[in-house]
């Protein structure tokens, strides 16, 4: 489907709306109705097209940018180019999928997680700390677990909703991933309960950091 214009994809995704979707997206703050399913199966047939998806991002649009960031080039964006869309990223699902599909490929991510980290916006401190939770994990060297605990004792309890989950988050790869630093991940968790009382869906893991740890680590042990 290569050529395709951006007025026959808006033209598709309107007819993908549903109002019984948006109704559910909007709870959690996403303005639009499509189901992530249908977006996904239209993006495999788009397949890669960097310069849509750079115009579908430009039309503002919830859906399309959603798409946008399905088919776009990750490593294509240039930094200034990815920090300008983060902060324009305006609702939790685009925002979380700008950090997830396309951030962590990029080759700026350190970057822009060094960048991101400091920013006293707290929604683009949380795409920081959602970048240095996936080094956590993927490629500790050179970073200062012990150092980031400490910041995330000290500021994680009074952090607004978006920052104090990816705090979280990050606090347990932390105690998942490093077994030196586990037993105070843990403590640091209990101590801050932060998250303690989320709603969990049943066969879901909470996202409490001391039983997130726990069970992680369990199934790695093979328990």
């Amino acid at each position: 489907m290569a050529g395709t214009t951006v007025t026959e994809v808006m033209a598709e995704l309107a007819e993908l709306e549903d109002p019984k979707v948006r109704e559910v997206n909007e709870r959690h703050g996403d303005d639009h109705g499509v189901n992530l399913g249908k977006l996904r199966a239209l993006a495999k047939r788009l397949k890669t097209q960097q310069e849509l998806a750079r115009r579908l991002w430009a039309t503002e649009d919830t859906p399309a940018r959603l798409l946008a960031l399905l088919i776009c080039r990750p490593k294509s964006f240039e930094r200034d180019e990815l920090d300008a869309m983060l902060r324009e990223a305006r609702t939790p699902k685009v925002h979380d999928w700008l950090v997830n599909y396309v951030a962590k490929k990029s080759p700026h991510a350190e970057e822009l997680r060094l960048a991101w980290s400091a920013d006293a916006d707290p929604v683009v401190a949380s795409a920081g700390w959602a970048l240095t939770a996936e080094r956590v994990t993927k490629k500790p060297e050179g970073l200062d677990l012990a150092g980031l605990l400490d910041v995330i004792e000290a500021e994680m309890k009074d952090a607004p909703d978006r920052l104090q989950w990816a705090m979280n988050n990050c606090l347990a790869q932390i105690g998942i991933a490093h077994a030196e630093h586990r037993t105070r991940a843990i403590a640091i968790g209990n101590r801050l309960e932060v998250l303690k009382d989320y709603p969990t869906s049943p066969g879901c893991t909470s996202p409490f950091a001391p039983v997130w740890i726990n069970e992680m680590v369990r199934r790695q042990q093979g328990g």
